[in-house]
């Protein structure tokens, strides 16, 4: 159903950065159609300060954020989830939670900002990298046709974004269409159509995930 609600559970180790800047712009740039969820495996005291300060610099409400468990999410009362994202660094040899159930779920992993070292302007870099991040992956996610795709495309969907490096991820203009998401290398061009070395999905509103080549 297009008026459906989707919950979106966003995890990482320590649920103080990655997962809770996820959180927070799922929510922003999902406008009511999707609701952000974070958790941690080994959930640390407090959300990094640097995240809460980051959000706050880009306007992005900060409500309700804090810290936790996944456990939260583990009893027969918690909030159904839809989709599972984990942001943990495989690369980094971090362990990935797994999440149990049926919600389509995918890996979109990125370096964890709070491990960053050297200066306080290094430091602001990796939180402003990951959220970066972030967000290219969850404006093209929110806007995939969710109604209108079966598990199996939408299974695509989300694995492609995750594989996506984020610079290579970019909202375009598309006259034919109004508003596309180009996910991949490349880019779409508005006047001549598709320009790209490597096939770019377009996330359409309204209609299918095309590729083209």
């Amino acid at each position: 159903s297009e008026d459906k609600v989707y919950n979106v559970l966003f995890l990482c180790t320590g649920n103080s950065a990655r997962s809770i800047i996820g959180e927070a712009l799922c929510n922003y740039w999902g406008r009511g159609q999707f609701r952000g969820f974070s958790a941690g495996s080994q959930p640390k005291d407090a959300v990094h300060p640097l995240a809460l300060e980051l959000l706050e610099h880009m306007s992005i409400p900060r409500d309700g954020l804090r810290s936790k468990s996944w456990d939260e999410f583990a009893v027969p009362d918690a909030p159904r989830m839809d989709f599972v994202f984990t942001v943990c660094d495989r690369a980094a040899k971090e362990t990935c939670p797994d999440w149990p159930g049926q919600p389509i779920s995918a890996h979109w992993g990125m370096p964890d900002p709070v491990k960053a070292e050297g200066t306080d302007a290094e430091k602001s870099l990796a939180f402003h990298q990951a959220y970066g991040a972030l967000q290219n992956r969850i404006k093209v996610f929110s806007a995939l046709p969710i109604a209108s795709l079966d598990r199996i495309s939408l299974q695509k969907a989300v694995d492609d974004i995750g594989r996506t490096d984020a610079g290579d991820v970019e909202v375009v203009s598309y006259p034919d269409f109004g508003q596309g998401v180009a996910v991949g290398s490349g880019r779409v061009d508005g006047a001549t159509g598709f320009a790209t070395n490597e096939p770019v999905q377009l996330a359409l509103q309204g209609l299918d995930v095309l590729t083209a080549n």
